[in-house]
């Protein structure tokens, strides 16, 4: 089910209790906005769980959003909650029933916890478990505490041991890099697909360059941050990038509709009763924005005309939607070819108005992700990799989606406001706010 601990030869041990106090600091949340430095008390590891001193926490987009509105989409908050669930650390105590570690080993943490006897988990997806309890989430009562918190305690089977190159940033990357090898898996595309990545935050990132490691010639990632989208090409996660304008504008492309008999686009003619004509002329408005967007990015890595062929269906094979957003979800349809798949990778809108049509007629496939289940093996692999040359596509770093750090929990609050923006207050790249012990 996963990489565990128990899984090494080294003979078991007896248990290695704490040398600190059984007090902790801790950020903790109390409402949106109201961020509170308090003491806890931790007791000793429990058997098959190891202590771990929390040296590294990326800020994730769902811990703004628990921070700002004390809830992540439809799921509220009803008690104290610490947050953080990118993180790593150091092995400072180990509890009973645990073999393969050792006191200062350095380890990513795998913040979820599913049962690991329902059937989904016995099946290798337990990203699924319905008992999952994940830390820094609202969704269990009551609540898995984040790791925003001096030591915490830890099964030992969710840690997963480092090489020593790799720094306790790029490790706490390892989390949101699970997102996208776990997107990139779903979506398996064939050696010389294209792909389309809509947002280009840490995990749409993330998922181009998984997409470029699985073999796809030409990723083309979309942000409305023209500062994100450079970075994305500058650092090679992507091979093109374009920068949707704000608002969404309406192309020379965008004066068509798409009829589901031919999927194909026909000009609009008045009075023509049409399926978008169903809909408000506000939801009209919208589609035909999202066909224009659609057209437009496409246009980036469209053939010269000299090699394009009449019977060759445009579109991208693949679409990683990124962000949650209805429009973006409206445009990935419309850029995906005939039998290609749309990947929802990001949480956003819950209920979304979609062409459907768009999909059902032209067999696009519509799978969605959730979390990750797998991963943390081949993400270590990767990092392990970088720096080693070999053939191929390198990963990018890790380190270097790193661009502001904070000190100390006491800088949690100044932390958040940071993440919850695109640039600071010179001018400067947001990417990935990392809070270090």
């Amino acid at each position: 089910m996963a990489p565990s601990a128990m899984d090494d030869d080294t003979p078991m041990q007896l248990p290695v209790h704490s040398k600190y106090s059984n007090k902790v600091n801790a950020s903790v949340l109390h409402g949106p906005r109201d961020l509170r430095l308090e003491v806890r008390n931790i007791a000793e590891p429990s058997t098959g769980e190891l202590q771990i001193a929390v040296k590294s926490t990326g800020i994730c987009g769902s811990d703004v959003s628990y921070y700002k509105k004390f809830a992540n989409g439809d799921l509220c908050a009803c008690a104290p909650l610490s947050l953080g669930h990118e993180s790593s650390g150091t092995v400072v105590a180990i509890g009973p029933q645990v073999s393969g570690f050792r006191i200062g080993d350095r380890v990513a943490l795998e913040v979820g916890i599913p049962c690991g006897q329902c059937g989904i988990c016995r099946k290798g997806r337990y990203n699924l478990c319905k008992k999952m309890r994940f830390r820094s989430s609202a969704k269990s009562v009551p609540h898995f505490q984040g790791t925003l918190q001096e030591r915490i305690n830890h099964p030992a089977v969710w840690c997963h041991k480092l090489p020593d190159h790799v720094s306790f940033e790029a490790a706490a990357l390892l989390e949101p890099l699970s997102v996208a090898i776990h997107a990139v898996n779903r979506a398996s595309p064939a050696p010389g697909s294209t792909a389309l990545v809509l947002g280009a935050g840490t995990v749409g990132l993330l998922t181009a360059a998984m997409a470029r490691q699985s073999g796809c010639t030409s990723v083309t990632i979309t942000d409305v941050d023209a500062g994100r989208v450079d970075y994305a090409i500058k650092k090679g996660f992507a091979t093109h990038g374009f920068v949707v304008p704000r608002p969404l504008h309406t192309s020379s492309s965008s004066s068509s509709i798409f009829t589901a008999s031919s999927g194909s686009s026909t000009p609009l003619e008045p009075g023509a009763m049409t399926p978008a004509s169903l809909f408000s002329s506000s939801v009209h408005d919208q589609l035909e924005n999202a066909k224009g967007l659609a057209a437009d990015m496409l246009s980036l890595t469209r053939l010269p005309l000299s090699l394009q062929s009449e019977d060759e269906d445009e579109g991208v094979d693949v679409t990683f939607e990124c962000t949650g957003k209805e429009a973006c979800m409206h445009t990935g349809l419309y850029a995906t070819r005939p039998g290609g798949k749309v990947i929802m990778v990001g949480m956003g809108t819950p209920i979304q108005t979609l062409p459907i049509s768009a999909a059902h007629l032209r067999e696009v496939d519509i799978l969605g992700i959730f979390r990750y289940a797998n991963t943390y093996g081949t993400g270590i692999r990767l990092l392990s990799a970088q720096g080693h040359g070999g053939a191929g596509f390198t990963l990018p770093s890790l380190d270097d989606m790193v661009t502001h750090r904070f000190k100390g929990l006491g800088a949690a609050k100044h932390a958040f406001e940071l993440a919850s923006r695109t640039v600071d207050d010179d001018g400067n790249l947001v990417l990935k706010v990392v809070i270090e012990a």
